[in-house]
């Protein structure tokens, strides 16, 4: 997938139209909810836990995911409306809807679809080396066998969600340069890394998939209404360049975390 291909994927903005049901599972309360399209998304909330460095987490997680060849559900940038949610009886929902008023993050929701499970399914080793280095590489540190994030739908194919916990250096901003060079010790609870035996294959893969124009591309379609949110003392322009200049280094040295998943592999088999 190029650049331009990437950028076309991009929604449009829409209206939030109905609330249906809050998805208990997640931390964060996110929701199933009706878009003006007539679509059902699930939506991810600004006003909720970590705001809008979850919401810019996983946009960014799920546009690199997709430039990699793994399958994540379409984004969608969804507007909940200042009056939206007064009716609801709920005072913990109406406090997390009124706070999110404005531009959320919405993925379409995938009907019927069954969360991975680890002691049933098996995934290829490719996909799985996959899975693995991008999570490495996004320090996504949510992807155990307890919580896998992972769903299976359309004949058993692995669907990825939720990557609001990666690039978790971006809470406090400082040292993002040592960050950006960590072998990602968490990748030893991952939930595919014992399926992961071709990391070294997937690294030369995804040097070819994730370039750094991919993460130009990716960093500057970031909304700004969310970069205005996440940090206030910190502009936009400054905030995508610390962005870029992260997943580009660690892009550059991806053999630290590459070399330090194998060993965490072979010493848990």
């Amino acid at each position: 997938m190029t650049s331009d291909e990437l950028s076309l994927l991009i929604p449009p903005r829409m209206a939030v139209t109905r609330y249906i049901t809050p998805l208990r599972e997640g931390g964060s309360l996110p929701a199933l909810v009706e878009a003006d399209d007539r679509y059902k998304y699930v939506l991810k909330f600004r006003g909720a836990g970590h705001g809008a460095k979850a919401l810019i987490a996983e946009f960014i997680g799920s546009w690199l995911a997709a430039a990699a060849g793994l399958r994540v559900p379409q984004l969608a940038l969804l507007d909940v409306d200042e009056d939206f949610g007064r009716t609801e009886g709920d005072e913990e929902i109406q406090d997390l809807l009124q706070a999110s008023r404005g531009l959320n993050l919405g993925m379409a929701f995938l009907s019927g679809a069954l969360t991975y499970d680890v002691a049933v399914n098996r995934p290829d080793s490719r996909e799985a080396s996959a899975i693995v280095w991008l999570d490495a590489f996004l320090t996504n540190i949510d992807r155990t066998a307890r919580n896998t994030n992972m769903l299976v739908w359309n004949g058993g194919q692995i669907w990825l969600i939720d990557h609001g916990a990666s690039l978790y250096f971006h809470h406090s901003w400082n040292g993002w340069e040592k960050a950006a060079l960590s072998p990602f010790p968490y990748v030893k609870d991952h939930a595919l890394l014992p399926h992961a035996s071709r990391l070294l294959e997937a690294d030369a893969v995804m040097h070819r998939r994730i370039t750094p124009q991919i993460i130009d591309t990716v960093v500057d379609l970031i909304p700004d209404e969310w970069l205005a949110q996440a940090e206030h003392d910190i502009p936009a322009d400054g905030q995508r360049q610390v962005y870029r200049s992260f997943l580009r280094t660690r892009l550059e040295n991806s053999q630290i975390f590459v070399d330090h998943a194998i060993k965490a592999r072979q010493l848990s088999l």
